[in-house]
């Protein structure tokens, strides 16, 4: 497993990390998600330190909180010791029915930093993230109450998810001019079959050199090919949940070339579609959902992939999303 620097911090990420949203679900969409328990929990963890995964991902909406606590004492149970990984939590989505229990506010971001600290058992979050764009509260309050956690020692950095590009510009700007913690990471989704970031994320995180970590970098398993044509349709995350929305007229035909490309190198198309991903220069990490050991492990081999030219003209060439305006006023 290689180790990626974060962004333009003097952070350390492997190139693939664990995320823990199947992690602690029951009912409604947390159980469509994953259902894992403690054991399988602790079981998962076990392997991705195995290989040598050092960031894992979870939020304080994920389950209701159980995600948090199940990875928090997963850490404990393997005896890990702090300083050998990075814990990213996130927050913004609602934790109560109340109007303050929820967003991007002070009040919100400073209780909800204490709950997760007590869920995960630490003393300390090494990646913060903002699970989402508020639009109710100003920027400034935000930003400055992120920048209070990162001062107290809280909090090591700062990261946004699911923001649009002149969002993220915006906050740069903010913390630039007012001297606070950076913005060090996005997480945002990112795949073969939706390449959207690429019109006006991709090119202004390079320019700003922010990290990006990768969400369903599988479509939600329809990169597996699984729900393809000819493939079945039951049994699988794709058919309970339709999460992340797929254009499948665009999708069949790669489906096709990842399959092609898999055979030349004896692997599933799953693992070419996170090679693909790892031959990004804009991407720090690729964040894999794992509900069983051995679909990490597929996963993970993915790293001993090398795609050549040829495999990336084939891939690119499937997937590349139409010109649109100014694209085309710039020769594209």
């Amino acid at each position: 497993m290689r180790m990626r620097k974060f962004g333009s911090s003097g952070l350390f990420v492997s190139e693939l990390s664990l995320g823990a949203m199947t992690f602690g679900g029951t009912e409604g969409i947390w159980g469509q998600v994953g259902k894992l328990g403690q054991e399988e929990a602790d079981l998962l963890v076990k392997a991705a330190l195995d290989v040598s995964i050092n960031l894992f991902d979870t939020a304080n909406i994920y389950a209701n909180g159980r995600s948090e606590e199940i990875l928090g004492q997963s850490f404990r149970n393997l005896g890990v010791a702090r300083e050998d990984v990075v814990i990213a939590t996130k927050v913004h989505g609602a934790m109560g029915k109340g109007p303050n229990r929820r967003g991007a506010s002070r009040s919100h971001i400073l209780s909800e930093v204490r709950a997760s600290l007590r869920r995960l058992q630490v003393e300390h979050i090494d990646l913060y993230q903002l699970h989402g764009f508020d639009p109710n509260t100003p920027m400034e309050e935000t930003l400055e109450a992120l920048d209070t956690l990162v001062r107290a020692g809280d909090v090591r950095y700062i990261g946004l998810s699911n923001w649009a590009a002149w969002q993220i510009m915006k906050a740069i700007g903010i913390t630039a001019q007012r001297h606070l913690a950076p913005i060090t990471s996005l997480q945002a989704y990112y795949t073969l079959v939706g390449r959207e970031l690429e019109r006006e994320i991709v090119p202004m995180l390079t320019s700003e050199k922010i990290g990006l970590m990768v969400w369903s970098p599988l479509a939600g398993g329809y990169l597996s090919g699984k729900y393809s044509a000819g493939g079945h349709s039951t049994g699988g995350r794709q058919t309970e949940l339709n999460f992340p929305p797929i254009n499948r007229d665009r999708g069949e035909p790669l489906i096709e070339v990842l399959k092609a490309v898999g055979a030349k190198h004896g692997r599933q198309p799953a693992q070419i579609a996170i090679a693909w991903l790892l031959r990004q220069p804009v991407v720090s990490t690729v964040l894999i959902g794992a509900k069983r050991t051995g679909q990490l492990q597929e996963n993970v081999a993915a790293t001993e992939i090398t795609l050549d030219d040829d495999d990336m003209t084939q891939l690119e060439s499937v997937s590349r999303l139409p010109i649109e305006y100014p694209g085309w006023s710039l020769g594209g």
